[in-house]
């Protein structure tokens, strides 16, 4: 008999382990996804380097820049708000780890006193009459029952169908999107002040050249004046090359309040309270690098942030779906308890009943829940379908905007030419109707419209190099450079 019960327990035993190496759901396999082997617009064949890969204290070599961008780091509150989920998602963590380890409580000297009046129970049998019936219950409330216990009780669930380790699994993943979303913030803020910077550059240089271009028509409406004078001209002269420069004028309040703005606006993306941004170069200084190497559409896998966090989201909702499975399916929990029933340590071997136990193993199926387990099953399945379209999605959008990020430096630069060209010309154009006016051979109407002409295309200039410099954030940003 006794071998019987000691095959029978070990076989029981040898089932838990058989069935706890059971786990709902499938793992986790990547989707298939359309991707080709280079971008559009990009040289590259199957090269496997990539300016994601650059730092970004080595991107930026501004030291300005970088100073900006090292103190938004530390300071933004995006960045510490990112860095508390990360926390948080953290302790979930903790907890699905806990939730293979028995739960134990205590109970620590608990007290059980009762009082009874004369009347409670007050027949012979109740231990107050004697047994020649002289006895009598007591007239005042007497204490019935005075009980001392103290306990420990332990509770654990087996994880039989992997319901445990498919939470822990899914708590994981969520665990490492708070660092991929730390990782895109970073990199956001990383191309925001770059692009703040820039263009508060372009501010700078087009306000120089509104105040060149102020001084340049001043000196031209002096000259007219004297011709008016000398009674060449008419007052429409004065009239029209005054308003000229009233243009260039209206420039530089408007630039200024540009400029002032974008500065307050670098300074909250760093944390920090409005002031000015001190410049250590100007727009025109930059030399744009000849080229960058974007690699290939399969590295934005490993380098984008989003794209990784958007994967992370598809393994926890690929693992929320065996959690769902194995709540259809019984669950075996084992419950102990044990304690003593006396305050002094010299009754609790003694008296009977001091020290009690006891053992509880239980299996549990659900039969009807009212489809409520079938529903959350069926929903979570829809949820990872749902978590596979906006993986895919993701890795589409990413592929975009690196495509649009190489078809904008390429034409940017071939704007950049024709810019430097046009600039040139304008430039001439205002020297040989200056030259000419004072000569007496070109009109005034001549001066202005070189002028203007000048103007507009310095302007345009900078306004190509400043996009020049976004494009290049752009295609760092959209390669998931700017994290490392």
């Amino acid at each position: 008999m006794k071998a019987i019960i000691r095959h029978t327990g070990l076989a029981l035993i040898f089932g838990c382990f058989l069935l706890s190496a059971c786990k709902m759901g499938k793992d986790y396999v990547r989707p298939a996804l359309p991707l080709t082997d280079t971008f559009r617009g990009s040289n590259q064949t199957t090269d496997s380097t990539t300016i994601a890969d650059i730092p970004w204290n080595d991107f930026f070599t501004d030291s300005m820049l970088t100073m900006l961008i090292d103190s938004a780091i530390v300071n933004n509150y995006d960045m510490q708000t990112a860095l508390k989920n990360i926390e948080i998602a953290n302790q979930s963590l903790r907890q699905s780890r806990a939730a293979f380890l028995p739960e134990i409580e205590a109970q620590l000297g608990g007290t059980n006193h009762q009082w009874r009046s004369r009347d409670f129970y007050g027949s012979p049998s109740s231990g107050w009459y004697d047994q020649e019936g002289e006895g009598s219950p007591p007239e005042n409330l007497f204490m019935y029952q005075s009980q001392y216990a103290s306990s420990i009780g332990l509770s654990w669930e087996l994880d039989i169908w992997g319901k445990l380790r498919r939470q822990k699994e899914s708590a994981l993943a969520e665990y490492l999107q708070t660092f991929e979303a730390r990782k895109a913030i970073q990199t956001s803020l990383v191309a925001a002040i770059a692009e703040g910077y820039y263009n508060l550059l372009m501010l700078d240089a087009q306000l120089e050249v509104a105040q060149r271009n102020l001084k340049l028509n001043d000196s031209t409406l002096q000259i007219v004046k004297l011709q008016r004078d000398a009674g060449e001209v008419s007052s429409l002269a004065i009239q029209q090359t005054q308003s000229q420069m009233l243009v260039a004028a209206s420039l530089i309040p408007q630039l200024e309040q540009e400029i002032a703005i974008q500065e307050n606006s670098l300074r909250a993306l760093t944390g920090r309270m409005p002031d000015s941004v001190y410049r250590s170069s100007a727009l025109m200084d930059w030399r744009m690098q000849g080229a960058y190497d974007a690699g290939v559409p399969l590295q934005l896998l490993v380098n984008r942030p989003d794209v990784r966090e958007a994967e992370l989201a598809l393994r926890a909702a690929n693992a929320e779906v065996g959690v769902a499975q194995a709540y259809r399916y019984p669950s075996l929990t084992i419950e102990a308890s044990g304690g003593i029933n006396a305050m002094l340590p010299q009754n609790w071997f003694n008296i009977p009943g001091a020290l009690f136990g006891g053992i509880i193993s239980g299996v549990t199926q659900p039969i009807f829940a009212g489809r409520r387990l079938k529903t959350q099953h069926e929903i979570a399945k829809l949820e990872r379908d749902k978590a596979e379209i906006s993986f895919q999605q993701t890795v589409m959008d990413a592929v975009h905007e690196v495509t649009n990020a190489l078809v904008m430096i390429e034409k940017l630069n071939e704007q950049y030419a024709i810019g430097e060209e046009r600039v040139t010309t304008a430039q001439l154009g205002v020297k040989n109707a200056n030259l000419l006016f004072k000569s007496g051979e070109a009109t005034y109407l001549e001066v202005i419209t070189a002028q203007s002409n000048a103007l507009n295309s310095e302007l345009d200039l900078v306004s190509i190099k400043q996009e020049q410099l976004n494009a290049k954030v752009a295609l760092y940003r959209a390669l998931g450079g700017g994290w490392k």
